[in-house]
């Protein structure tokens, strides 16, 4: 198991990620997340999700899920029309690629249906582990660890895992997370990551699992943020010198 000894003063990773998952389950009862209804619906939204936010895919798939009802709808439709659908959710033409592709897949081979599986999911286009696992756990209550960019960066920083590469991310976290609660787990994760333990800034001073996170890497992050002269507010350090010749320093507006 990855589980590393990220500071002494701390309980092991195993001893730490129920107690985390057991604060934040209030503050996340709900994955926010994307609008559907059924798995294929699920399956094309996550596939406009990547690089793009739920909020917009959800303003998206009103008009798309009007025009396009199944999966042979998608397979045979105008590339330019679902192109031009899509096109908010940006990278929209290998987004429109791909999920034409996947639906000519899903009726050539099973049906129209989607999958309920995870050695079949990933072989359709599009369709990673991370993808597979979110439409496992939502669209057929297969408990799953799905690992975004947030879930990978919180489990490194809370010292959960000390692996980058997602399928390791995830192997480790099944190995500690109850199963039971692995899809919970990482959507409270990821719903954490995006309003809290931010990327560049993470806000520590409001953190719930303060005491039970070691903080990996944050240290570098006000360091690396110091040497570029940005003061404690994230505002950068204007430097100059008076008439006189005296340096003088203040923050920027």
């Amino acid at each position: 198991m990855d589980d590393p000894a990220a500071t002494p003063k701390l309980p092991p990773a195993r001893d730490r990620v129920v107690p985390i998952n057991d604060r934040l389950a209030p503050l996340y009862p709900e994955f926010e997340g994307l609008n559907y209804e059924g798995p294929l619906q699920l399956l094309i939204a996550v596939i406009l999700s990547a690089q793009c936010t739920d909020a917009r895919v959800n303003k998206i798939t009103p008009a798309l899920f009007a025009r396009f009802r199944t999966a042979r709808d998608f397979a045979e439709c105008d590339i330019k029309e679902l192109q031009q659908l899509i096109k908010q959710s940006g990278f929209y033409k290998s987004k429109a690629k791909n999920i034409r592709a996947c639906c000519v897949e899903l009726v050539n081979r099973f049906g129209g249906e989607v999958p309920a599986n995870l050695d079949d999911l990933v072989t359709l286009p599009g369709v990673g582990r991370k993808t597979a696992n979110v439409i496992l756990g939502h669209a057929f209550d297969t408990p799953g660890v799905t690992v975004d960019t947030h879930v990978g960066r919180l489990a490194r920083r809370l010292g959960l895992t000390r692996h980058r590469d997602p399928v390791k991310v995830e192997l480790a976290l099944a190995e500690i997370v109850p199963q039971s609660e692995w899809l919970h787990f990482s959507g409270r994760l990821i719903m954490h990551g995006r309003k809290v333990c931010l990327a560049r800034k993470p806000r520590c001073e409001k953190c719930p699992i303060a005491d039970l996170c070691p903080k990996i890497g944050v240290k570098g992050l006000a360091a690396k943020r110091k040497r570029k002269g940005h003061t404690s507010s994230g505002r950068k350090v204007v430097k100059s010198k008076t008439a006189d010749g005296e340096a003088t320093e203040r923050a920027s507006a």
